[in-house]
């Protein structure tokens, strides 16, 4: 039986033999014309998975302008989500009350700034831990506990706090030149779960053998 199999709503199986319902494959719990996401990317979460779309990104709606793109593979714990640009109240002005939204004749703000969300491959977000509109989050980063993500973080970083900063990078730039260009997460599924050792290891040598 294959380690990963993707076409599965609940990824996993305790030891006693019962499915774990906490943990979803978001791009088998979510349907949504505004969110494209990779296989094998996981969320847990105590809701039901029907609502597992408003609970990772409550302010994106089917007619927003925006997206947000998660990759493969990424991991988002309990009660991490994403503040997507919708959610955005107009700033240039005497106030941030929004008032157009209350009737809908005016309702939406389609003059304000809209950028895609972004997180990569093989990104970890800690529990609670919160994504601004418009970040991008690169390859192989690990966002801390409750961090506060409100700029790009470049791949293979590990960032936290409130706003979140760098606290290090898990590689040498070379070998996270490497990584990028081995992208072990487009590798077939019998490969990835052959080269497993070399993946846990950080066997750079190895996986570019592969």
């Amino acid at each position: 039986m294959p380690l990963l199999d993707p076409s599965a709503l609940y990824p996993i199986t305790l030891p006693d033999g019962t499915v774990y319902r906490d943990t979803v494959h978001l791009n088998r719990a979510i349907d949504h014309p505004r969110m494209e996401i990779g296989d094998f990317s996981y969320f847990t979460h105590s809701g039901p998975v029907e609502d597992t779309a408003q609970i990772l990104a409550p302010y994106l709606g089917p007619g927003c302008r925006e997206k947000l793109v998660i990759g493969k593979f990424a991991q988002i714990a309990r009660g991490g989500y994403f503040i997507t640009s919708s959610a955005n109240h107009p700033m240039g002005g005497a106030t941030t009350y929004p008032f157009r939204i209350f009737r809908l004749e005016t309702f939406g703000y389609n003059d304000l700034p809209i950028r895609d969300t972004v997180l990569g491959h093989d990104v970890w977000l800690g529990h609670e831990a919160v994504v601004m509109p418009g970040v991008t989050i690169g390859h192989g980063a690990i966002i801390a506990a409750r961090a506060v993500v409100a700029r790009d973080v470049p791949p293979y970083a590990v960032v936290g706090g409130n706003p979140a900063r760098l606290i290090r990078m898990r590689f040498t730039e070379d070998q996270i030149a490497d990584l990028l260009a081995i992208a072990w997460w487009d590798w077939p599924v019998e490969v990835i779960e052959a080269n497993l050792g070399a993946l846990e290891r950080g066997d750079i040598v190895a996986l570019r053998r592969v």
